[in-house]
């Protein structure tokens, strides 16, 4: 492995200002490289602060964290449009790569933490701790920026190979499954999550993610000729990384130490997984965020979305992708019935029994003191908003207690690894790698359980419609794809799967994010019956002058049937995602500048 150094790459990147005595500095929102490392606590007071930088729940007045991730994907919507799936990002949005910051100090932490006194194991725990998050940083900056410079330790600022250029993608994903392999043999073994830390289970977990997100990558972006396929890359080499996420994942099944959460409710156990305010000791979640609003931890989530608004919509793409209760999927007049009476489409009685826990129906809990609604409040505006006429009802209310009212006291926690995860890596790398399907379905069939659904049966459950956007895929395929999407829903996994797919031009060119049905259904109907709708606040398609509450609808005012279309004004010809260049992010120029070109910018940016 080559060793480097970053520290121009840093301070290329970094927002501090440019002071002479910048290299002597330690700035205070970076990570100390100081301090002897000396025993055991020390390495876990290190390490401590690479948790803190683990994705959370959206804060206090919304905004990105994990529970809204899916907004910027075709599974859910704010009301503004999202400028990456638009088309319409620019070089002066490209951000600088922050991750150096947290590599530079777990470099440090690599090359001292073997210095420490204390129980051999304990330390043992805290390096497989560091190359993991060494892991994690860069398979962030993969998924965002293709090649990067592989840094793996420190050397002096003089040394001119300091300037670094890009190394291939599939170096640094080589390079991450090293690590990977490496933590895993250093990290304890854990039967729960009990520690809230790292364990050998998490850094099996991680490999299969990374290797089937690069299997995939390369093997969709090359078939395609998108331009974003490793130039290097060979079938044969696709087929080891898809090979190594089966392997990966097959690893932890074989541990027998982790399974589908279920009490045998089928109607709630789902539901209830993502708003248990403590998870300790649950089976499914290999590691986790806790939240405790009483020490001033918390979030915004649930209160945001238990208006039924949030400024937040679950598209009806989504919605039909659920299969029926008997595992076909959601199609032709059983659609079309079900669509003309509001939320009967996603009742259990019908649909997979995922889809009432996830898309809010009537008569769901909203916060203390709130009216419990008919029908999603559209014709509001900012957070009380929906934009879709279906709600988002995953992370409301915890240990069944209605959801809270008041800023930053939602408390229902991130989940970062879990089981059913695990299982649907390695069904997707069976069914890649062509292998015995029978195998895949397997896998599936304790997910599918949970929630009283039959087990897998690719030809029953295959939508072969022309407009459907994977019909061209094989069965398992399709069916593979299709589960991971309902069962992983929001929580942040979607635009990934998107982007490795190489699906936008399926899922997102020109198409425009739909909601449910307004005109032909008895959202419509009971408009004037209730009072919650007034026909002077919904104004269709064209807002009078100085009104901002719009619904815009499908088609033309005659039309029989007419869905909810949020962005029809703003976006008439669907999003404009640029197949040739948005699969990436932007380089920021002054980091090619200041590595004398040798970092080069993503294509057609």
């Amino acid at each position: 492995m080559k060793i480097k150094y970053y520290f121009y790459i840093l301070f290329a990147l970094t927002l501090q200002s440019c002071n002479d005595d910048f290299l002597d500095r330690l700035p205070q929102d970076q990570l100390s490289t100081t301090g002897s490392l000396a025993t055991v606590n020390e390495l876990r007071l290190y390490m401590n602060q690479f948790y803190e930088q683990l994705p959370g729940h959206p804060g206090t007045t919304g905004g990105a964290g994990v529970a809204y991730d899916d907004a910027r994907t075709d599974n859910m919507i704010f009301t503004s449009v999202n400028s990456r799936l638009n088309g319409q990002l620019t070089i002066s949005n490209a951000a600088a790569l922050t991750e150096y910051n947290q590599i530079r100090g777990l470099n440090f932490f690599l090359l001292n933490a073997g210095n420490a006194k204390g129980n051999q194991a304990d330390i043992n725990q805290y390096l497989g701790e560091a190359y993991f998050f060494r892991a994690w940083f860069y398979f962030s900056m993969v998924q965002k920026y293709g090649d990067v410079s592989w840094v793996n330790s420190l050397l002096s600022s003089e040394d001119e190979s300091t300037f670094l250029a890009r190394d291939s993608r599939l170096v640094v994903v080589d390079s991450i499954l090293t690590d990977l392999d490496r933590a895993s043999n250093l990290l304890s073994v854990q039967t729960n999550n009990n520690k809230m830390r790292i364990h050998r289970d998490v850094a099996w977990a991680m490999a299969s993610r990374v290797a089937l997100y690069e299997g995939t990558w390369q093997k969709y972006h090359k078939a395609k000729a998108t331009g974003f396929a490793s130039k290097e890359v060979t079938d044969e080499k696709i087929k080891t990384y898809l090979t190594s996420a089966r392997d990966a994942a097959k690893k932890v099944m074989d541990g027998n130490r982790w399974q589908i959460y279920s009490t045998g409710n089928p109607l709630e156990d789902y539901k209830d997984m993502f708003i248990n305010r403590d998870l300790r000791g649950n089976k499914e979640v290999l590691l986790f965020r806790r939240y405790n609003p009483a020490e001033n931890i918390g979030h915004g989530t649930s209160k945001y979305l238990s208006t039924g608004g949030g400024d937040i919509g679950v598209t009806l793409s989504l919605v039909d992708d659920y299969l029926t209760l008997e595992g076909k999927p959601f199609v032709g007049a059983q659609r079309e019935q079900a669509q003309k009476t509001y939320a009967q489409e996603l009742m259990p009685t019908l649909r997979d029994p995922r889809l009432f826990q996830t898309v809010a129906i009537p008569g769901q809990p909203l916060r203390p003191g709130g009216v419990v609604q008919a029908y999603p409040p559209i014709n509001q505006s900012g957070f009380n908003r929906n934009t879709t006429g279906y709600p988002m009802y995953k992370y409301i209310e915890y240990d069944n207690q209605p959801a809270t009212s008041d800023d930053g006291m939602s408390a229902a926690p991130v989940i970062y690894f879990r089981y059913a995860e695990v299982l649907l890596n390695y069904a997707e790398a069976i069914a890649e790698l062509g292998e015995n399907t029978a195998l895949a379905a397997a896998a599936i069939t304790p997910i599918r359980a949970r929630v009283g659904m039959p087990a897998m049966d690719f030809d029953k459950e295959f939508n072969n419609a022309a407009d459907y956007p994977f019909q061209d895929l094989p069965k398992a395929i399709q069916a593979v794809r299709r589960e991971r999407r309902v069962e992983l829903v929001a929580e942040g996994t979607r635009l990934a799967d998107i982007m490795r797919w190489a699906a936008a031009d399926k899922l997102l060119v020109g198409k425009r994010p739909l909601g449910a049905l307004f005109v032909g259904s008895d959202m419509q109907a009971q408009n004037t019956a209730t009072g919650f709708y007034n026909d002077a606040l919904l104004y269709f398609d064209v807002a009078p002058p100085g009104k901002s509450i719009n619904l815009y609808l499908t088609g033309q005012a005659a039309d029989q049937k007419r869905y909810i279309d949020p962005y029809k004004q703003v976006m008439p010809n669907g999003f404009g995602f640029k197949v040739n260049r948005d699969y990436l992010l932007p380089i920021q120029q002054r980091m090619l500048e200041l590595t004398n070109g040798k970092w080069t910018q993503n294509p057609n940016w």
